[in-house]
C-alpha cells in the first residue's frame, strides 16, 4: 500500500513506518509541522518517502493517516481528494484529552467516514469519541541495540518541553528526586531546567535532542527511569526504557498502570513511596537489575515490534477493503 502520512511524533512514526508498506511522507521548503519529512534523528527505512503537495496529486494513495484535524482539509487540498470519502482515512489520537474531562469530545465524535485509533485503552475511555468507529492499538517500540548496565548512581528523564508542561508532566516533582541522586533529562527544549526549578547545575543536567540510539546508550548507564508525568499518554520513551532493561519508578496515572509491572521498580501515586523506591534502587544495583528484567519482559511482551506492526497491517487491510 501507498500510506500518506505526515510526521508528527517522532518515535511513534519511526515504529510506523518500518511495516511492509510505502509511505508517504510530506516535505515542504521550510519543513514546518505540516512538512517536517524524514526524521533526522531517527533511523527510518528506505521505504518512507518524502513526497511535496505538488506530487501528491498525482500519486496513488491507498489510505491516509491523519493525527490533526487540520489534516482533514489539508489532504483533500493537496490529494485532490476528500479523505474517508474518495480515499480510506484512519485517525490516530496520540493524547489524552484535555479540558472538560472526562467529558471531553473528540474533534472525530460522530463521523461515519472513518475509523478513530487511540494509542491506549485509557485514551478511548477517556475521550468522548461520540458515534465515530474506534479502536485501540498498543504502542510498539524498535528494540534498542543497548542493555542496561546501570553503572551511574544517577536517575534519567525523558520530557519534551519541561518547562512549558510543568504539572502535565511532573516537571515541579523532579527536585524531590534530584535531593537523592543527580538528575539526567533528555528530551526536546530542556536547556536550563534546572535554573527553572531552582536546583544547582551538579544535580540536574539537561540533554537537548539528543539523538535516539544516543540518548538510548546514555540512559542504559543510569540506574533508574523516572516516569513522573500525570496526564500524558503512554510515552513511548517510557516503553523504550523497559525495553533496555531499566527499573522504572513511575507515577501510577493513566495508561502507566497497565504498562509498569509494580516489580518492575515502582508504581504509585505517592511521591514518598517512589522517592523510597528511587533511594533503593540507588542502593541497590542488584535489586536494580531484577526490576529492569522484569521491566524488560513486560515491554517486550506487550510493545514488541512484530505485534504493533501487525495490528497495523490487519486494520489497515480491513478499511482499504472496507472502501472497494
Amino acid at each position: 500500500m501507498n500510506i500518506l502520512l505526515w510526521h508528527v511524533h517522532g518515535s511513534w512514526t519511526t515504529s510506523f513506518v518500518h511495516g511492509k508498506h510505502r509511505y508517504l511522507v510530506p516535505v515542504t521548503p521550510d519543513r514546518g509541522p505540516y512538512g517536517l519529512g524524514r526524521a533526522r534523528t531517527y533511523p527510518w527505512p528506505d521505504s518512507a518517502v518524502e513526497v511535496t503537495p505538488d506530487e501528491l496529486r498525482d500519486t496513488d494513495v491507498d489510505l491516509v493517516i491523519l493525527q490533526r484535524p487540520e489534516e482533514l482539509d489539508l489532504a483533500a487540498e493537496w490529494l485532490g481528494r476528500r479523505p474517508g470519502r474518495d480515499v480510506p482515512a484512519i485517525y490516530v489520537e496520540h493524547n489524552t484529552p484535555k479540558g472538560d474531562v472526562p467529558n471531553t469530545r473528540h474533534p472525530m465524535a460522530d463521523r461515519d467516514d472513518l475509523l478513530l485509533t487511540h494509542v491506549t485503552a485509557f485514551n478511548e475511555l477517556f475521550w468522548d469519541n461520540g458515534g465515530t468507529r474506534t479502536t485501540v492499538v498498543d504502542h510498539g517500540v524498535v528494540p534498542p541495540n543497548v542493555e542496561w548496565t546501570g553503572e551511574l548512581d544517577r536517575l534519567a528523564v525523558v520530557i519534551n518541553e519541561p518547562v512549558r508542561r510543568w504539572r502535565v508532566t511532573g516537571t515541579d516533582l523532579l527536585a524531590r528526586f534530584a535531593a537523592l541522586a543527580p538528575l539526567d533529562v533528555y528530551g526536546m527544549k530542556v536547556d536550563g531546567l534546572a535554573a527553572h526549578l531552582g536546583l544547582p547545575e551538579d544535580r540536574l543536567t539537561s540533554h537537548d535532542d539528543v539523538p535516539q540510539h544516543a540518548m538510548h546508550a546514555e540512559l542504559a548507564k543510569r540506574r533508574a527511569y523516572l516516569h513522573l508525568c500525570r496526564w500524558t499518554s503512554l510515552g513511548l520513551s517510557l516503553i523504550e526504557a523497559m525495553t533496555l532493561g531499566m527499573p522504572v519508578v513511575a507515577l501510577a496515572t493513566t495508561e502507566a498502570v497497565e504498562a509498569v509491572p509494580p516489580a518492575a521498580g515502582a508504581l504509585s501515586t505517592r511521591v514518598d513511596t517512589l522517592v523510597d523506591a528511587a533511594r533503593g534502587l540507588l542502593d541497590d544495583r542488584e535489586s536494580a537489575r531484577r526490576a529492569g528484567a522484569v521491566a524488560r519482559a513486560a515491554a517486550r511482551d506487550r510493545y514488541g515490534l512484530e505485534r504493533f506492526l501487525a495490528d497495523w497491517d490487519r486494520l489497515l487491510e480491513e478499511e482499504v477493503c472496507a472502501s472497494r
